[in-house]
């Protein structure tokens, strides 16, 4: 209950944590209600909607609204994943640079900015170009693994204040050793930064699987709001009327899915800054 009235504090912020569960809830229970398989239907193509088909159908005479469900699942997990990874690899590794200073320091500082130089639109359509791209969990990966940077050097800079301060000396001196004196003493200090570039990192992930997927620089094996768009835009759809939500649909879902995490943060900042909660 506790955490619950910290969560509504902030009226936008619930809101978007409400909607974001919804979102989640509907990608991980909907599809079991729906047809894995939708047969194309030439008689049916561009179809405006109805009951029978909430949203129309696309190019192939297939549900839209069928599609819009077993679609985000995929664009959800990639976000998650690849933001998890990428917040891992910058805490661990900007922690201890800024902590450990010296050799450790300089070695991770050089290898983060020959990542930065990577330009990763472009990697990604050279990796694209060379290995079959098919599987989100693989794309979560890659995009994971080059997302780091820019968290990295604000951790490694977080830290470096953060380390000066009384309680940090007296762990030191009474050696807890660096494991512990960063994860207990440092980084919960830092936990509302860490949340709020967690979700910036998820919504950019979000972003590069969709562009990905609109470019058609990895292949369309499955059903998700990206592969939609790039259906929508490479078949014509923007030329039919009937086909409007074939394009907005995706739009619209991934708009208000990246609304729900922005101001989801708002809730979690309230539950994680101290100062905000005795206020």
């Amino acid at each position: 209950m506790t955490f619950l009235r910290s969560l509504m504090r902030s009226k936008a912020g619930f809101v978007g944590f409400v909607v974001f569960a919804l979102m989640v809830l509907f990608a991980l229970v909907g599809p079991l209600f729906t047809p894995g398989y939708l047969p194309t239907d030439l008689n049916a193509v561009y179809l405006p909607p109805s009951l029978s088909h909430p949203l129309g159908t696309d190019s192939e005479g297939r549900d839209i609204a069928i599609q819009m469900i077993n679609g985000g699942w995929s664009v959800i997990l990639v976000g998650v994943v690849a933001a998890a990874i990428s917040t891992f690899v910058a805490i661990v590794f900007g922690s201890l640079a800024a902590y450990l200073g010296r050799w450790v320091d300089s070695v991770i500082v050089t290898v983060t900015d020959i990542v930065l130089t990577i330009p990763q639109i472009v990697l990604l359509a050279v990796l694209a170009s060379l290995y079959k791209l098919d599987s989100p969990w693989l794309l979560a990966v890659i995009i994971g693994a080059f997302s780091w940077p820019y968290l990295l050097r604000s951790v490694r800079a977080q830290v470096f204040s953060l380390k000066e301060r009384e309680y940090v000396e007296a762990a030191q001196l009474l050696d807890l050793g660096t494991p512990r004196i960063v994860a207990r003493e440092i980084l919960p200090n830092m936990a509302t930064f860490i949340m709020m570039n967690f979700v910036i990192t998820m919504t950019n992930a979000i972003y590069a699987l969709v562009g990905l997927y609109f470019l058609g620089l990895a292949p369309i094996v499955d059903d998700n709001w990206g592969a939609m768009l790039n259906k929508a835009w490479t078949r014509g759809a923007i030329f039919f009327s009937d086909s409007i939500f074939y394009v907005l649909a995706p739009v619209i879902a991934i708009s208000i899915l990246q609304l729900s995490l922005v101001t989801m943060t708002r809730s979690f900042e309230e539950i994680l800054n101290p100062r905000l909660r005795e206020s």
